[in-house]
C-alpha cells in the first residue's frame, strides 16, 4: 500500500500563490499517474491535474480547464514526490486539495488506488 502525505496548504490572498507538495512512500510510483483531486464544501471530488511518466526524459500533463494557464504539476521519481505549483489562485480555488495514485490516466476519481489525507487551501477576496 502506498501512503501519501500532502503540505504546503494554507491562506492566501486571490491573485496570490501556493505550492503543494505530496511525499509518496511503500512503492516506487514511476510507472503509475499521479494526480491532483480538490473537494470544497458541499460537492464533489473533482479532477484538478495529473502527470503521466511516457519515458525518462518525457511526461504527459493534464489539467482541468479551471485551472489550465494557472497550476503547474511536476513530479520528481527519484525522490517520489508531486508537486502543484498554483499561481492566480481564486476563491473559487478553495478547497481540500489530495494527491492521488492511478495505474493509467483518468480524471474519475474512483480510478485512483491511493489518497493522500488532503490540504487545506483557502483562497481570500
Amino acid at each position: 500500500q502506498v501512503q501519501l502525505v500532502e503540505s504546503g496548504g494554507g491562506l492566501v490572498q486571490a491573485g496570490g500563490s501556493l505550492r503543494l507538495s505530496c511525499a509518496a512512500s511503500g512503492r516506487t510510483l514511476s510507472n503509475y499517474v499521479m494526480g491532483w483531486f480538490r473537494q470544497a464544501p458541499g460537492k464533489e471530488r473533482e479532477f484538478v491535474a495529473a502527470i503521466r511518466r511516457i519515458s525518462s526524459i518525457t511526461y504527459y500533463k493534464y489539467y482541468a480547464d479551471s485551472v489550465k494557464g494557472r497550476f503547474t504539476i511536476s513530479r520528481d521519481n527519484a525522490k517520489n514526490t508531486v508537486s502543484l505549483q498554483m499561481n492566480k489562485l481564486k476563491p473559487d480555488d478553495t478547497a481540500v486539495y489530495y494527491c492521488a495514485v492511478a495505474p493509467k490516466y483518468s480524471q474519475r476519481a474512483d480510478q485512483y488506488e491511493d489518497w493522500g489525507q488532503g490540504a487545506q487551501v483557502t483562497v481570500s477576496s
